[in-house]
């Protein structure tokens, strides 16, 4: 569906019919003899359809692939709601005549009123908590927990229904099979559904680490150059990776050992070699290196693999790949592994670059079209004036995403460039009605902003240790020291080692395993002090809030305080 808001706006518009006719038939004295009754009647099989038809989203969305409907989940169970609330207030006040003893002594009475005004009031915190601003607060799995109480509240409106007539109606046997249904639907696919295998990069499985061989060096373009490593024996790599994941270099540079991530774009089809495509940055320390002094045959350390930008070819039946710049390069992994495995789903890749000469991997993007019809190529260039370029020229815009992928909400998209890219990609997707759960990047710029400067993670803390405190001053002694609480041991710093060498020479064992800071093998909270890592890729957000760091990666030049 194209126009997802003109699809919204009509659902809003069809779920308030029923409210305006039912008020013309009331202005008109059209609602027969009892109008009161029915129109306590009618809000009240409003309010159950509109309960079903939320609960009914999710399966149709499943079965059927389109994801666009998960748009009026929200608009539907919003109006369950407004007709709930409208159903008991036409009671209260037209039937009670606003009298609150009469309703709660009626409620009293009449059993199938407390079970339905239960119903109502369970769909108080289901409205409250419909908003973006609530999910985000609550967090996504609280918040359905919470939203599981639709099943109750439709499980009580139906009985409510039966229990209020003594004579069973078709329409209560039409909802109570609707639910039935439904329910037996839900328990099954919670008891049939695989628990999701863990990411890579979430798991405490083993990384490798290991020398690799440079075995060739390819010139992409002028300023991009890919790197294939091999086993210095020839035997296939010693690890296994997923399309997308990266892998760590640890290079030696003018005397000093320097780390950095880069994606393998390779496909993990090629057991015998990996490959990183890297661009040589301007003023970039690590690029300019491999690019001016690396040489075939030339050994480096390598840790790998890591990395949650990964895609799983069974779980979906197509995919659109968005890619710009340099960050073509897990996606053309992802590309390379589809297409390798003769992958039978329908794969849209769009990738903007600068001019023709910018366009990584050119010739192989063609080839592989050709060889594989259910690949759709779709290049388009930003700065392509000045040269003799017939394809698409701009940005990436909502008029092309329209133009080369149909049904965009309905595919899983994989997004990644730089953040002058990302960011307007995302914020496209999102307005042409793609859910946030369908869309995964990850933003180009890690090699470049390390390129650039040391990451600097600065955090701070002070902190009473027996009778002395440590504090991130800026005052600090001329032998500065790395104190281990749990140790009880205090240790000189060597600005020139990370705190996990400085450990090891101390014979203190701190726990770690690839030494590359992928693993997060070796996380610490740091107490007090500051220190700077240039590699922090197994620290999530919990971790960085809790001052937790990674000791194969920080390095310090002033008093430091662990909590190993």
């Amino acid at each position: 569906m194209k126009d997802i808001r003109f699809a919204k706006f009509l659902v809003f518009v069809n779920g308030g019919v029923p409210l305006v006719l039912l008020t013309w038939d009331a202005y008109n004295n059209q609602l027969g003899a009892n109008p009161v009754n029915f129109a306590i009647l009618t809000t009240g099989m409003l309010t159950l359809v509109f309960l079903m038809l939320t609960l009914l989203v999710t399966p149709i969305r499943k079965l059927t692939g389109w994801n666009w409907l998960i748009f009026s989940r929200r608009t539907f169970g919003l109006y369950a709601f407004f007709y709930g609330c409208t159903h008991f207030l036409i009671f209260f006040v037209f039937d009670r005549s606003l009298s609150v003893s009469s309703t709660l002594h009626e409620m009293l009475v009449r059993k199938y009123l407390l079970v339905g005004i239960t119903a109502l009031l369970l769909m108080v915190p289901l409205a409250v908590t419909s908003t973006n601003a609530m999910i985000k607060r609550l967090g996504g799995p609280r918040w359905r927990m919470l939203h599981r109480l639709v099943y109750v509240t439709a499980i009580l409106g139906v009985i409510h229904y039966f229990m209020e007539t003594k004579v069973v109606v078709p329409l209560q046997l039409v909802f109570a099979t609707v639910l039935g249904i439904l329910l037996i639907y839900r328990l099954f696919t919670i008891k049939r559904s695989p628990k999701p295998a863990p990411s890579p990069a979430s798991t405490k499985s083993k990384i490798w680490s290991g020398a690799l061989k440079v075995a060739s060096i390819k010139e992409e373009t002028p300023d991009v150059r890919t790197f294939r490593f091999t086993t210095p024996d020839g035997q296939p790599l010693p690890f296994k990776h997923e399309p997308g994941q990266y892998l760590v270099l640890s290079l030696l540079i003018d005397g000093k050992k320097v780390n950095r991530t880069y994606t393998i774009a390779s496909s993990p089809s090629q057991a015998t070699y990996c490959e990183i495509t890297v661009k040589r940055e301007e003023n970039g320390q690590v690029s300019g290196h491999l690019h001016t002094a690396l040489r075939e045959g030339d050994e480096v350390k390598v840790s790998a693999p890591a990395g949650r930008f990964t895609f799983n070819s069974k779980e979906a039946n197509s995919i659109v790949l968005i890619a710009g710049g340099v960050g073509v390069t897990p996606l053309m992994s992802i590309l390379r592994h589809l297409t390798d495995s003769r992958w039978h789903g329908d794969i849209h890749f769009i990738y903007t670059a600068k001019t023709p000469d910018d366009i990584i991997f050119h010739r192989e993007l063609h080839d592989l079209q050709k060889s594989h019809p259910k690949l759709r190529l779709h290049l388009t260039l930003t700065r392509a004036d000045n040269h003799s370029w017939s394809g698409r020229k701009g940005r990436i815009t909502r008029e092309l995403l329209n133009e080369v992928v149909p049904d965009l909400a309905r595919h899983p998209i994989y997004v990644c460039g730089p953040a002058s890219m990302m960011e307007p990609t995302i914020q496209l997707l999102r307005e042409l009605g793609v859910p946030s759960e369908q869309i995964k990047s990850e933003e180009f710029i890690a090699a470049k902003r390390a390129e650039l400067a040391p990451l600097n993670v600065a955090m701070s803390a002070t902190v009473a240790v027996g009778s002395n405190a440590f504090a991130s001053s800026g005052d600090d002694s001329d032998n500065p020291t790395l104190t281990l609480r749990k140790s009880g041991k205090t240790i000189p710093l060597d600005s020139e080692k990370n705190l996990l060498e400085i450990a090891e020479e101390a014979g203190i064992n701190l726990d770690f395993e690839c030494r590359s800071g992928i693993c997060g093998r070796c996380k610490v909270k740091l107490l007090a002090g500051q220190v700077t890592m240039e590699v922090e890729d197994a620290l999530d957000d919990t971790d960085r809030s809790n001052n937790v760091i990674l000791c194969c990666q920080a390095k310090a030049t002033e008093n430091v305080t662990l909590d190993a």
